[in-house]
């Protein structure tokens, strides 16, 4: 059974990193350990982001809901993940999703100045938060860019992956059709069409006529390529 230095070590911000490297900085920065039930809320939409924090075990969910639209999109982490260090750092610090544990799960957490300290301790740790942060940041304009010439299907693709993590499971997207247009940039016979050809093609699933489900990130964009 793998321990929680194993777990962590699978994770981006510490990459390189070798097992008794990172059991020697857990012993010395003041890491919590919290536990959390099933259904208890982990952390309210608004929240501060003054801790980093990893999914040690279990599963939690992230929901994020428009205050404009009607359009609400949640997803599943499972352990080992880090939740959205994206937040810690920059103008908005304030978490824009809920995080409720969907069954037991632990998280530990560091808070934002202990972290700091850890960076300045390593230069592998500096270098996986600002490539972790790049990444998302390059990615994120380069689907900005492209957007002008995207299909509504490509757009779809587009917020999906703006909303989820690489390992993001349980996918759930509930909407009004016509927020869902606004969102997108789309006329509604053009969404309806590439809804109902990404279903048939068994990319998504539709448990209603205002839900779209996705059970794996992973799968459903590794699915878009092999159908290109």
């Amino acid at each position: 059974m793998e321990n929680i230095f194993d777990k962590l070590l699978h994770l981006p911000l510490f990459q390189g990193v070798s097992q008794e490297r990172l059991q020697d900085t857990v012993e010395k920065v003041p890491f919590h350990f919290l536990k959390f039930r099933k259904g208890e809320k982990i952390l309210s939409c608004g929240d501060e982001c003054s801790h980093v924090r990893f999914i040690v075990s279990g599963r939690v969910k992230l929901e994020f809901e428009s205050k404009v639209l009607k359009f609400k999109i949640s997803h599943e982490l499972e352990a080992p993940e880090v939740i959205a260090p994206d937040y810690l750092f920059g103008l908005d610090t304030s978490y824009p999703f809920s995080v409720t544990a969907t069954e037991g799960c632990g998280i530990l957490q560091l808070a934002k100045q202990d972290y700091v300290a850890m960076l300045r301790t390593d230069d592998v740790f500096l270098f996986n938060i600002l490539n972790y942060l790049s990444r998302n940041s390059q990615t994120r304009k380069s689907q900005l860019l492209n957007l002008g010439n995207a299909s509504v299907q490509e757009r779809l693709v587009m917020l999906v992956s703006a909303f989820t993590s690489q390992r993001s499971q349980n996918i759930a997207i509930t909407f009004r059709q016509r927020d869902l247009c606004r969102l997108l940039g789309a006329r509604r016979p053009a969404l309806v069409s590439a809804i109902s050809a990404m279903k048939d093609k068994g990319l998504i699933d539709m448990p209603s006529s205002t839900t779209i489900t996705i059970a794996s990130r992973h799968d459903f964009l590794q699915q878009l390529k092999n159908n290109e």
